[in-house]
């Protein structure tokens, strides 16, 4: 079905960043993470410009820690990065700016960190072999304040219209359902919650296989449209029976605990105003059509 919503009313802007480097603490701190059993690891982590991992690859089984597919960007200082975080909308347009992929084209997929820390953007493989860490990314804003008409009460979060008008939809007794491939049980919510949900992701928790399993996410791939039960993320991610949200798999899973892929979220509504179904190909890479 056609999503109405209030498009002649968005207002486009630019925000930007930088592509980030992977980092650790400085010394004399260790490099190491603890796994949920408390065995010290040292694995790839989010930033910089991942070669081999794209929407649509596996979010499970990698050896690495919460890994971004494609590419990471960040603001020059605190201010900017948390304008670039919370304005960037899953959908928009992304250009490469300086370096030797200036004019590339990319596509926002996804917000990092329960901090904010960066933007995720996905351009095509061969465009990355070509980027280098510093690179300026301009990103074309345009998605904050959309309202769906005649379901005011769901509140989106940063959705582009782009991707509005591709999600697989359909309203049964007056309540607005999107295809989603699973959902993500309260109970197995991790970190994130309790923080605002303007800019920055909500994670799963994955160190129970067998209930990853049972809730049909053990074979989740990054770009896959989840819904999250009994979630209320209007102002922060938080449990309220009842409430519904809506989220993008946007980063891996890793050996830390609380720390399984991590979900954008894109919508929410507190009392049943959002309902999903079942629809195993609602992936964002070819909702998009992103290019390989």
């Amino acid at each position: 079905m056609t999503v109405t919503f209030n498009e002649a009313d968005l207002v486009a802007v630019s925000v930007g960043g930088v592509i980030a480097h992977p980092g650790f603490p400085g010394l004399p701190a260790e490099p190491y993470r603890l796994a949920a059993d408390g065995t010290p690891f040292l694995l790839p982590a989010w930033g910089g410009i991942v070669y081999n991992v794209s929407v649509g690859d596996k979010a499970f089984g990698w050896a690495a820690d919460c890994i971004h597919p494609g590419v990471s960007i960040r603001g020059t200082d605190d201010g900017r990065n948390r304008g670039l975080n919370v304005f960037s909308c899953l959908g928009n347009t992304a250009t490469v700016m300086t370096g030797q992929a200036q004019g590339s084209k990319g596509v926002v997929t996804g917000k990092s960190g329960r901090f904010s820390e960066q933007v995720i953007i996905h351009f095509p493989k061969e465009v990355r072999k070509k980027m280098a860490v510093g690179d300026q990314i301009l990103v074309k804003s345009y998605g904050t304040g959309i309202v769906i008409e005649g379901h005011e009460n769901i509140a989106c979060k940063g959705l582009s219209p782009d991707l509005l008008k591709v999600l697989p939809s359909k309203v049964e007794d007056g309540i607005l359902k999107f295809g989603t491939v699973a959902t993500v049980p309260a109970f197995l919510v991790g970190a994130g919650a309790g923080l605002t949900s303007e800019g920055g992701s909500l994670h799963m928790q994955s160190t129970d296989k067998a209930a990853l399993a049972e809730a049909g996410l053990d074979q989740l791939k990054l770009g896959d449209v989840v819904a999250i039960e009994n979630t209320d993320s209007r102002y922060n991610h938080g449990y309220l029976r009842g409430a519904m949200s809506i989220g993008v798999v946007g980063q891996t899973d890793g050996p830390r605990s609380g720390y399984g892929p991590g979900m954008t979220v894109i919508m929410t509504a507190p009392k049943g105003e959002l309902g999903t179904y079942r629809d195993a190909s609602a992936n964002i890479a070819s909702l998009l059509k992103l290019e390989a």
